[in-house]
């Protein structure tokens, strides 16, 4: 009786945004497993959007949790305190990324470090014309909608940030005659994710990354989902043999607890002071307890063998997920699109496995695409399984 009214109240008093949600009633999750409060358990190949990258219930991350609540919660608006989780974090992502990526401003969610890092672009270049790519994906809020480039999703809430100009993800020449002396910055996700994963070719980000040094702009990669590992590497961009002049960060980055950030430069980074004092505010950015969260995952994931073991686990998946329905898997680690031959048998693969008791996701932009990005903790064992499931969904339809 309390599970039905607590599903009825679901519905009344917490705001949905999909006409159909999954409505798995949590009870608790460990490892790579959601349990649900009616005693079934779910093998969790999304990690809630790539997030829990540690899986659910990591011992070491608990741990710092627990510690910093009995220290102290909030205490200040961002960049006035001296939190020892915060400076270490930021301390520790530096030491491991390559220079000039040297200061960190930590905040809540993707969106909103998108949104600080467009701020940071337009004023320390002094312009005001961003660049993003067709079919990216940078977050919800009205600057970041702004350079999302997918108009369907856009248009009810324009009007949104002028001077915008989209280019096609990996068409060079796009590229060669976009960028100017009018322009701040290019915005692009390292991997596009939401368009079903595209992977840049070999001479994309490098001449992106040409092409603003020569004007003058700055080059701006989102790493919010491909960050911390999923990829096989701590950052994507590290595959590729470039650094970008501001990194945004987020999902995995906490482990489970909400925390993101922007990386650049500290000539970069000191326009919020010098220039405009004050110039991005944020009350909640570098709270103690999701600084702690983060900086256990880090030193877990630069402390183990995890990231290097991503590239195996990739392979696993590629060997078992083999069927006459599957087109094609795309990506690269543990960040993987499944696309099926028939985009209408998507939803249900997805339903299918949910009753089987795996969770699978969809991507925003093409609904003939299965994500599966599971916790980077994931063994051999949940992957075969997983995979089985899967294999046998789709020997159903």
């Amino acid at each position: 009786m309390k599970k039905k009214k607590l599903e009825k109240d679901f519905f009344q008093y917490q705001t949905q945004i999909n006409p159909y949600p999954m409505n798995i009633m949590v009870n608790y999750a460990e490892g790579s497993y959601i349990y649900g409060t009616d005693g079934k358990k779910y093998l969790d190949f999304v990690a809630g959007v790539s997030v829990n990258v540690l899986g659910h219930g990591n011992p070491k991350i608990k741990e710092a949790i627990k510690k910093q609540v009995d220290q102290y919660l909030h205490t200040m608006v961002y960049g006035e305190f001296i939190h020892d989780p915060c400076v270490s974090l930021c301390k520790k992502i530096s030491e491991n990324i390559p220079h000039p990526l040297t200061t960190t401003y930590l905040v809540n969610s993707g969106t909103e470090a998108v949104e600080g890092a467009l701020k940071l672009a337009k004023c320390y270049t002094k312009r005001e014309e961003i660049i993003s790519c067709k079919w990216s994906y940078h977050g919800s809020t009205h600057g970041s909608m702004s350079v999302m480039g997918y108009e369907d999703y856009k248009r009810p809430f324009r009007p949104l940030l002028p001077l915008v100009k989209f280019i096609t993800f990996n068409h060079v020449e796009e590229l060669m005659d976009s960028i100017t002396e009018k322009t701040a910055c290019v915005i692009l996700e390292t991997i596009q994710c939401s368009s079903g994963i595209i992977l840049p070719n070999n001479s994309f980000l490098k001449e992106v990354r040409k092409q603003c040094h020569k004007k003058k702009a700055l080059m701006i990669l989102d790493e919010i989902q491909t960050g911390f590992g999923r990829t096989g590497k701590l950052f994507a961009f590290e595959h590729y043999e470039i650094v970008p002049d501001i990194l945004i960060i987020g999902k995995g980055m906490g482990g489970g607890m909400p925390i993101s950030g922007f990386v650049s430069s500290k000539k970069i980074m000191k326009t919020f002071r010098n220039i405009v004092p004050l110039g991005h505010l944020t009350t909640f950015g570098g709270n103690a307890v999701s600084a702690s969260a983060s900086l256990a995952t880090l030193n877990q994931l630069l402390n183990s063998d995890i990231i290097e073991q991503v590239s195996v686990k990739e392979k696993w998946i590629r060997e078992y997920l083999v069927h006459n329905e599957i087109k094609n898997i795309h990506g690269k680690g543990l960040f993987l699109s499944l696309e099926l031959k028939n985009k209408e048998k998507v939803e249900k693969v997805l339903k299918t496995c949910i009753k089987k008791g795996l969770i699978l996701f969809r991507f925003l932009f093409h609904n003939n695409y299965i994500r599966i990005s599971p916790p980077l903790t994931i063994t051999k064992e949940e992957i075969q399984k997983g995979c089985s499931i899967i294999i046998e969904s789709l020997n159903k339809l």
